[in-house]
């Protein structure tokens, strides 16, 4: 192998291992998300704007009540991804991965408590919920939920893939959705 071929394949396999989602990828994520919810009518929407416009140390506004919807949503999510290819699932799965990575932080977990995977649960539940929700908890960690759960979120688009292409995405970002895997969310003691 020629030296300029190495090089290539160097800079090409490290280009991979820092790949991130695209503004269009979000995007299309945050569309998907919407058009899911909103399928299912009123009432799920006014209860993800109260809970995203809520003060989180009142207690006037029960997030526990979205739990109910969760499947319902997650069941409009399966069918509008029903013709997606491998690489639009692989794209999406990337998305789900920053997000929950990019919230997988110490103050988050402060709020909503939980195991290792306890914790990832609820970063999907925060993710499910939609981008407002999920801007809020960024911004403001008090906005997120004490021992909420949405694990089919976590790894949705990695499992739709396994089930329509065979075989697990490979996202190419090098980072993990797992807890406490974000360096820069958990300061060191």
């Amino acid at each position: 192998m020629s030296v300029r071929l190495a090089t290539l394949r160097r800079v090409t396999e490290t280009a991979d291992l820092a790949r991130v989602p695209t503004t269009e990828d979000e995007a299309r994520f945050w569309a998907l998300v919407e058009a899911a919810w909103a399928s299912l009518g009123p009432e799920p929407a006014a209860l993800r704007r109260a809970v995203t416009a809520r003060d989180p140390e009142a207690d006037d506004v029960d997030p526990y009540a979205l739990d109910a919807w969760l499947d319902p949503f997650l069941a409009r999510l399966r069918a509008l991804c029903a013709d997606l290819s491998s690489r639009e699932l692989t794209d999406l799965d990337r998305v789900v991965e920053r997000k929950l990575y990019d919230i997988d932080r110490q103050d988050v977990h402060d709020v909503t408590d939980g195991s290792d995977d306890g914790f990832l649960y609820c970063r999907g539940w925060i993710v499910a919920l939609g981008r407002e929700f999920y801007e809020a908890v960024r911004a403001d960690p008090a906005m997120a939920v004490l021992d909420a759960d949405c694990e089919r979120m976590c790894y949705f688009f990695a499992h739709l893939h396994a089930e329509r292409f065979g075989d697990w995405p490979d996202t190419g970002s090098g980072i993990s959705r797992e807890s406490v895997s974000n360096p820069a969310g958990w300061p060191e003691e």
